[in-house]
């Protein structure tokens, strides 16, 4: 769904018109946002939800970890395995192809080739 197609403008105005319907109560807003950024990232491609509940439910857990923490220490370590495992997925789905292309080419240039299967 792209934010210039007809698809786009009509779940928009859904979910505006329901957000503001829930004016009242905060959480059901947050609820209604957090599931309508799931559909429309699942409008995309449904494959990759997984992912991107996986990485919620560690920054809600890390998040939760924070706010009943009294040690800085313990709160600082929380915060660094939100960013690391968010940093590590972007990195992961960033760069592997980009690695893996760098061996295919260093491997071919010294007359070798990766197995099938390898990396």
């Amino acid at each position: 769904m792209l934010f210039s197609s007809w698809q786009f403008a009509l779940f928009f105005a859904l979910v505006f018109t329901a957000y503001l319907a829930l004016k009242r109560w905060l959480k059901l807003q947050n609820a209604l946002l957090l599931v309508a950024s799931y559909v429309f990232y699942g409008w995309w491609d449904w494959r990759f939800l997984g992912l991107i509940l996986f990485s919620t439910g560690i920054d809600y857990f890390a998040a939760r970890k924070i706010s009943v923490s009294e040690d800085a220490r313990t709160r600082k370590r929380w915060l660094m395995l939100s960013v690391v495992s968010n940093l590590g997925l972007l990195a992961y789905f960033k760069y592997t192809n980009f690695f893996l292309d760098s061996l295919r080419s260093a491997f071919a240039q010294f007359g070798g080739s990766l197995p099938v299967g390898a990396l």
